[in-house]
């Protein structure tokens, strides 16, 4: 069993569901799931059954897909209606992560453009678009893969965060993608993961999905990064993002910006990889992010087999922080490699995207 064969969200368009690989049961169990209702593909986004920024824009946009197939309308009015009912409902299930609302925004768009249409046509447009937002992810990974590539060599150390590989995208990833990239290149880096807690996306997911691609791989506990810095075993910290604002602010996994700031102490470069969908042009600083708060019971009573924190006791559980611009050496892109100052080299890169 090698979990890169398995895709972690696609369509089946003939039963009318939505399918994806269930991230709460790895790395023990293999569990694909069909979805077919709204309730139920709210429930796997906000859960974390499919997670990571663009696998949930994918997801979004296949399931707002079928929904549209189940309205029942006469008009276009009456379908737009309820269909833009579904895309704000879904919309609501992770409120950071700006790929949801950008492909819901662009699966819109479509019905809007098409109002001159009968529902069977935009139905089949709509359809056309959900799945190129797919074969645009993967091609917008392989892209970020080669820019990544040429700031590593052969024999690196890396150093990662959460999980943004191919689990959670269609194929490569986005901060994972230039080592699987390498690996198809017959290239070998030593890859470092910190677990990531609370939810131990880079002790369960990245580390799986590294080792079936044959990545020689450590795990280690989040407070031991400075330790792995410290020894100068890291070349680079590649780390995924779920927004980064127009001045190069990025927000990503809870711990992220802690990880930047001692790569700047230690000279590492801090490298963020995201394809442009994930980069919000229209807010000025990553003070505008609104942050996930998470359940308590994340941090008190999960992965344990009984209770480990006192009853009654506060917790705070962010999902999301925001790093910096100051500490971030160049934000990874499908259009290339964005450098301070990034309000300046970010609108070049939406001027590239925009050719």
């Amino acid at each position: 069993m090698n979990i890169l064969n398995y895709e972690a969200v696609a369509l089946d368009d003939k039963e009318k569901s939505l399918v994806i690989l269930d991230q709460t049961k790895l790395p023990n169990e293999i569990n694909i799931l069909h979805l077919k209702t709204q309730p139920e593909i709210y429930h796997a986004i906000y859960t974390l059954q499919v997670r990571g920024a663009p696998a949930i824009g994918i997801a979004a946009g296949f399931g707002v897909y079928l929904a549209a197939k189940n309205i029942q309308a006469e008009t276009y009015d009456e379908f737009f209606g309820k269909f833009h009912e579904a895309k704000e409902y879904l919309n609501s299930a992770r409120p950071t992560a700006v790929n949801l609302s950008w492909a819901l925004n662009r699966m819109e768009k479509v019905v809007i453009d098409n109002r001159d249409k009968n529902i069977p046509e935009i139905l089949e447009l709509l359809r056309q678009e959900c799945i190129a937002i797919k074969n645009d992810d993967i091609e917008m990974c392989r892209k970020i893969g080669e820019y990544g590539l040429t700031l590593i060599k052969d024999g690196d150390g890396i150093l990662t965060h959460c999980n943004a590989g191919q689990l959670a995208t269609s194929k490569y990833g986005t901060a994972l993608a230039p080592i699987h990239l390498g690996r198809e290149r017959g290239m070998n880096f030593h890859v470092y993961c910190d677990e990531t807690r609370p939810l131990l996306q880079g002790a369960r997911l990245s580390t799986f999905e590294l080792l079936a691609d044959g990545v020689d791989t450590t795990l280690i506990c989040d407070n031991m990064a400075s330790q792995v810095l410290k020894n100068g075993w890291i070349n680079a910290v590649f780390v995924g993002c779920d927004r980064v604002a127009a001045n190069g602010d990025a927000c990503n996994k809870i711990g992220t910006s802690g990880l930047a700031i001692l790569a700047n102490y230690y000279h590492v470069p801090f490298y963020v990889l995201g394809p442009t969908s994930t980069i919000d042009m229209n807010i000025k600083t990553g003070g505008e992010i609104k942050i996930e708060q998470r359940k308590p019971e994340e941090v008190t009573e999960m992965w344990y087999s009984q209770r480990m924190a006192p009853e009654g006791v506060k917790v705070f559980n962010p999902a999301f922080d925001v790093t910096p611009h100051e500490l971030i050496t160049g934000i990874i892109t499908e259009f290339g490699i964005a450098r301070p100052p990034y309000d300046e080299s970010l609108r070049e890169i939406f001027t590239k995207r925009s050719k």
